[in-house]
């Protein structure tokens, strides 16, 4: 299968900018398989396509707020960090994206917060806008998460054309969001579930 067989026109006024207000009244689009009929319903409803025996799988995973605004030194130029994956707790290396990636190269540093209060390295190029970055903090780890924690963003789909919003932090996660792990929110356009 293709990327491209998942490619479709969807109408910018179609787009939801907001999750909905009751989480069980998102959309959930049905397919049967016998016949390829499609309906169209409502999340609270999807209870009625399972059987005795069926698996219903959760997403507990708990989104970070992996978007974070820096200053590149010297210049001061603005770069969009996305903190993709930790690699290394004891040395704060993180796996991020960087945006615009032309402007950052191996040894720059990142400047985050009013203050500067958190320094960053490139330590090494990993894809064209991918970085490995080595965060410079005197403090212990859970301080260090606290503080990235409190200096992101919620990144939200870049499909939604908005400003990230301080109840993103709680709406754009899943009902059963426990552990943290996700580093993007889920999308509200709609839930999909198959019947047999």
């Amino acid at each position: 299968m293709k990327l491209t067989a998942f490619k479709f026109n969807l109408p910018k006024e179609q787009i939801a900018l907001y999750p909905t207000k009751d989480r069980d009244g998102s959309k959930l689009m049905v397919l049967h398989r016998k016949d390829g009929k499609i309906e169209h319903k409502k999340f609270k409803n999807v209870l009625d396509y399972f059987n005795e025996g069926d698996t219903f799988i959760l997403n507990n995973t708990r989104v970070f707020p992996a978007r974070m605004w820096g200053n590149k030194e010297k210049t001061g130029a603005k770069i969009e960090v996305f903190m993709l994956r930790e690699l290394n707790r004891d040395s704060l290396l993180w796996d991020v994206i960087v945006d615009p990636a032309r402007k950052i190269r191996i040894g720059n540093k990142l400047y985050f917060g009013k203050d500067d209060e958190l320094v960053a390295e490139v330590i090494d190029n990993t894809t064209s806008r991918g970085r490995t970055l080595r965060f410079l903090f005197d403090g212990t780890y859970e301080e260090f998460k606290a503080q990235i924690t409190a200096m992101g963003e919620t990144p939200l789909p870049r499909y939604i054309k908005r400003e990230t919003e301080p109840s993103d932090a709680e709406r754009y996660q899943t009902i059963y969001a426990k552990e943290e792990g996700a580093v993007a929110a889920p999308p509200p356009v709609c839930t999909s579930a198959v019947s047999s």
